[in-house]
């Protein structure tokens, strides 16, 4: 009778050790410093402030380098503030350059009042969103979902985009490494006179 019972508990035990745990999120940002990232030119664009990545100077982009990546179908969330007139982006699907606009994978829109039209949620000039749908200097959250080919931008739990890749996709020139692959994140620093945070910063794996 023993040998049957610890039998019956070895096999319960190596059963539960199968199944896989609930909540998978990594967290991106430490709330201190600017551990696991990396910027090229313009480094002083970012800082950390008050628990926050605040982004705020020239043009410059701070990607995500922690061991986690690459990373290819994903949830990706981050709570976000704009100041008026500001402009900012998240990227994915990117890879580290030192310098200038990121080739390779797509930016998401962070923009409330900024003068380019295409606002908050947009995936860049591929399926852009003229509503605003969040106010400047309120935090609100920002997600991405992309499983295989599609792409899914929600605004405060609201999808604003839902986009599906075509097979083939043609880009223009100046476009052409905007497609679905796999890499990293990236947050953007637009202009010297854009100001915005970023917080709370997290990203969950989902099955290939």
């Amino acid at each position: 009778m023993k040998k049957h019972v610890a039998l019956l508990i070895a096999l319960t035990t190596c059963s539960l050790s199968f199944i896989p745990p609930k909540d998978q999120w990594i967290s991106l940002f430490d709330g201190k410093t600017l551990k696991g990232w990396k910027v090229g030119k313009n480094a002083d664009t970012f800082s950390v402030e008050d628990g926050c990545i605040k982004v705020a100077g020239p043009v410059a982009h701070l990607f995500y380098e922690g061991s986690e990546q690459p990373f290819k179908n994903f949830e990706f969330q981050a709570k976000v503030k704009t100041t008026p007139g500001s402009n900012s982006g998240i990227y994915f699907h990117t890879a580290y350059q030192e310098d200038g606009w990121p080739a390779k994978g797509y930016e998401v829109q962070v923009n409330n009042s900024h003068t380019d039209w295409k606002r908050t949620g947009s995936l860049y000039n591929i399926q852009d969103v003229k509503e605003v749908y969040v106010k400047d200097n309120e935090w609100y959250t920002e997600q991405i979902t992309v499983q295989d080919k599609h792409v899914v931008i929600k605004i405060n739990d609201k999808t604003v985009v839902d986009y599906t890749e075509p097979a083939n996709a043609e880009r223009p020139t100046d476009m052409k490494q905007r497609l679905i692959s796999s890499g990293t994140f990236a947050l953007q620093g637009h202009d010297p006179k854009s100001v915005v945070y970023f917080k709370d910063i997290k990203v969950r794996k989902l099955a290939d």
